[in-house]
């Protein structure tokens, strides 16, 4: 089978509080929630996941909200941004609406030949908005707290830092066909031929020890475009030496997780069966959705969890 060359699916994150996140998320950044779900490990925590207008693979920032969750701390071997990309010419109306919300942020400085604005989500998440014209042609949210002709189309890619970079480029090289396009200092850039979603910048540093806790990455998911590719990814991810799960399903995709040889907990996921496939449009977002296995415990799962409202 040809390699895979479709980049990130989606990249999930430790959060605090859910409604916080809801608000900086939809409000302040513009982004579409389109599902309300439950941790499918821990029933008790929520799973949220913010989207661009489509809701395609390449576009989804998810997070499990822990509200009494410590502080966390970035370390070696995460993932330590999550980059957005915006269109190329929305850069004056990001630096005002920034500064209109009481953000502080870094830039516009050039990085691998576009500019880039850097800054913090509630939880300190290091995110940034990479202004790059191929993203002009993908369709923005209309319901947008966002003009769309500024808003955010998905991710441009994100940063991961290890103490070494040559196994982990090797395998998105090799496995997720990436390719090499080019180094600056301690950085090194990976790229797919997608629009959305098609960067990895790999950062090689010092060992430096993280903290778990809010504001931390889970995780940063590769697309599959089926169940096929994905199996014969996983396969080739074990031919590597690594241990992959078994194929996991969370009905609106498959899973499969592997610890990357830099130590970022990667997963496999499918482009399919999509959002759709698991509420009615009028819903997405809106209605808690349970996996049919949860559903005889909706009364008292919605009980535990606070209400987030739009």
């Amino acid at each position: 089978m040809d390699r895979a060359g479709k980049g990130i699916h989606h990249i999930t994150v430790l959060g605090g509080d859910g409604q916080r996140t809801t608000d900086f998320y939809v409000k302040t950044l513009g982004l579409r929630l389109i599902m309300k779900t439950i941790n499918q490990d821990d029933p008790s925590v929520y799973h949220l996941f913010f989207v661009n207008g489509t809701g395609q693979p390449g576009s989804s920032i998810t997070f499990f909200p822990w509200p009494m969750a410590v502080q966390g701390k970035p370390g070696s071997g995460q993932a330590t941004a999550v980059s957005f990309a915006v269109p190329a010419d929305s850069v004056h109306f990001w630096a005002e609406r920034l500064s209109a919300e009481g953000l502080d942020f870094d830039g516009p400085f050039e990085r691998f030949g576009k500019q880039v604005i850097s800054f913090l989500d509630p939880d300190l998440l290091t995110l940034e908005l990479v202004f790059d014209e191929t993203v002009d042609a993908v369709g923005a949210w209309d319901d947008s707290s966002v003009p769309a002709e500024h808003g955010i189309r998905g991710f441009w890619g994100t940063t991961l830092e290890m103490t070494g970079t040559a196994e982990t480029a090797d395998l998105l090289e090799t496995v997720f066909g990436f390719e090499n396009a080019g180094m600056d200092g301690p950085l090194t850039l990976l790229k797919t031929s997608e629009t959305v979603g098609g960067s990895v910048i790999l950062n090689q540093v010092e060992p430096k020890r993280g903290v778990s806790g809010r504001g931390v990455v889970h995780h940063v998911a590769f697309r599959a475009r089926d169940s096929e590719e994905q199996l014969w990814m996983r396969k080739e991810v074990a031919n590597s030496g690594l241990s992959p799960t078994p194929v996991i399903d969370r009905h609106f995709f498959k899973s499969v997780y592997f610890q990357s040889p830099g130590g970022v907990l990667f997963e496999i996921a499918t482009d399919g069966p999509g959002y759709g496939a698991a509420q009615d449009e009028k819903d997405l977002g809106v209605k808690l959705w349970l996996p049919p296995s949860l559903e005889n415990r909706r009364d008292m799962i919605e009980k535990r969890l606070p209400e987030i409202t739009l």
